[in-house]
């Protein structure tokens, strides 16, 4: 058994059982602390791991508060006193106002007067973070992976749907117009029955990916509370000696990301969701391996994951890490059409290519290209949605949800221990339960074909049999079992 596994079911049951202990932690810590209740109409925030992606995050905040002012950085975390410092300057620096600083997140959470928080941590603590800051009562923007794991996403998509709270999954590409178009058109029966999905995210390096973190000699045990990066008295990873790469390069080790899996598949899955209305897979297999950058990373340089929905639907996404320039498209196939986005995430519009006519039966399907408009600043148009949501006082308003989140997170994860594993899975979207592969999911569909049964749709699905009937040649009237020598095109 792995110390994933074991970790990770740890975190669930503790997380369920210690709800009444954090908030009395988190009163106790407001004590210490001296907070006040909110004075000002503004959103004050605190910025939890203010590495490399956080920037974004805070750059952010920052334009919003310079523009509107209805934000204010109230806070920032980190485990690296450095970053500490250097997130704080850059607050002072955009805002005029000194943040107050911590090492410890747990301050930020019990202090009343903060409403939200942004957690930009490594994967392994993400589900941990956001329980806890629901459980203080904060609205949660949360980096993409929504999770380390399967069962804590499924479990933060539950704690959200309680809590009443916004929150954000940071997969800023979902900010797009280009999405909710795509599912309405797709709704609407465009391109006829939904078949399949296919995406990618490749990249290249000459050092490996994710090796462009740099590493520094004041990343030491004396400046990075390394026992709580781990956060192993919480079950969330393994003790284990201080180690520069795994502080900086944390995404090539399994205890604290999955590579390529969640750092940038999650990225393309939850679009692809969002794009056809599909949620939970319910077949998901993975594969892949590690073929050229042996520097003693764990997670794959190559790697797919193909999953079937219960809906009709094959997803699959697939990417190298080792070769850039040769992407394969973006795209969503029907029976009368697909929707062909490219390569890449900054999308405005798509490609309708139409299949020929004596497939649909339709002369007036064509090919056509819809151009939707351009964001320039995905991070912040994202970031954006998130205060808007806030102020609306509306969970739903937000472009990525803990569903989709959550949703996507089964994909990937799934697929991602297929390839460790060595295993198909099956996931129940009604039990949400999962369980090892077997034959009962090719036999489901032949009996539907054996019973001449009709399609299944994507969610919201609106155009009744649009794409979706089959018009069999004359001849195949001829078909049948001969029982007692008898032709059955001749019986009446």
């Amino acid at each position: 058994m792995n110390n994933e596994s074991v970790t990770r079911r740890n975190f669930i049951s503790g997380t369920v059982a210690g709800v009444t202990s954090l908030a009395m932690n988190t009163k106790a810590l407001a004590a210490t602390t001296g907070a006040q209740g909110n004075a000002n109409e503004r959103l004050r925030i605190g910025f939890i791991g203010v590495g490399g992606r956080c920037n974004a995050h805070l750059d952010s905040a920052i334009a919003i508060f310079k523009k509107s002012g209805t934000v204010e950085l109230a806070s920032v975390c980190d485990v690296f006193n450095r970053r500490i410092e250097e997130a704080a300057t850059r607050v002072e620096q955009g805002t005029g106002k000194r943040p107050t600083t911590t090492s410890d997140y747990r301050e930020i959470l019990a202090d009343d007067s903060i409403d939200a928080v942004v957690i930009a941590t490594p994967d392994h603590w993400h589900a941990r973070q956001t329980i806890d800051a629901f459980n203080a009562g904060k609205h949660v923007y949360c980096e993409k992976p929504m999770t380390h794991s399967v069962e804590e996403a499924l479990e933060v998509h539950k704690q959200w749907k309680q809590s009443g709270k916004v929150m954000q999954v940071g997969v800023q590409s979902t900010s797009l117009p280009v999405w909710d178009h795509l599912n309405l058109a797709i709704r609407e029966g465009k391109i006829g029955k939904v078949m399949q999905y296919q995406t990618e995210y490749f990249r290249n390096s000459d050092m490996g990916q994710w090796r462009y973190y740099p590493l520094a000699e004041d990343m030491t045990p004396k400046n990075v509370d390394w026992k709580m990066f781990l956060g192993t008295e919480f079950g969330l990873a393994p003790d284990m000696a201080f180690d520069r790469a795994k502080f900086a390069q944390w995404r090539c080790y399994w205890a604290f990301g999955s590579g390529m899996f969640t750092d940038l598949f999650v990225h393309r899955t939850t679009t692809m969701l969002k794009g056809t209305g599909l949620r939970f897979p319910g077949r998901v297999v993975g594969a892949g391996g590690l073929f050229l950058e042996y520097d003693g990373r764990q997670v794959p340089d190559v790697a797919t994951v193909v999953a079937d929905f219960d809906e009709g639907v094959q997803g699959l996404v697939t990417a190298t890490m080792c070769s850039n320039n040769t992407p394969i498209k973006q795209v969503i196939r029907g029976h009368h059409g697909a929707m062909v986005l490219g390569s890449g995430d900054a999308f405005t519009g798509y490609d309708f290519v139409a299949e020929r006519p004596q497939v649909t039966h339709d002369s007036s399907i064509v090919d056509e290209r819809i151009e939707l408009g351009r964001i320039g600043n995905q991070s912040l148009a994202h970031f954006q949605n998130f205060v808007d949501a806030v102020a609306k006082g509306d969970p739903e308003a937000v472009n990525c949800t803990p569903e989709l989140g959550a949703a996507a997170m089964t994909v990937v994860k799934l697929g991602t221990r297929s390839y460790r594993e060595g295993k198909v899975f099956h996931f129940d979207k009604e039990s949400m339960q999962i369980s090892d592969g077997s034959p009962a999911w090719a036999k489901k569909w032949e009996q539907v074909s054996a019973n001449r049964g009709t399609p299944n749709h994507v969610p919201g699905w609106t155009a009744g049999d649009t794409g979706s009937v089959m018009h069999p040649q004359s001849y195949q009237r001829l078909e049948g079992e001969w029982n007692d020598g008898v032709d059955p095109a001749k019986v009446s």
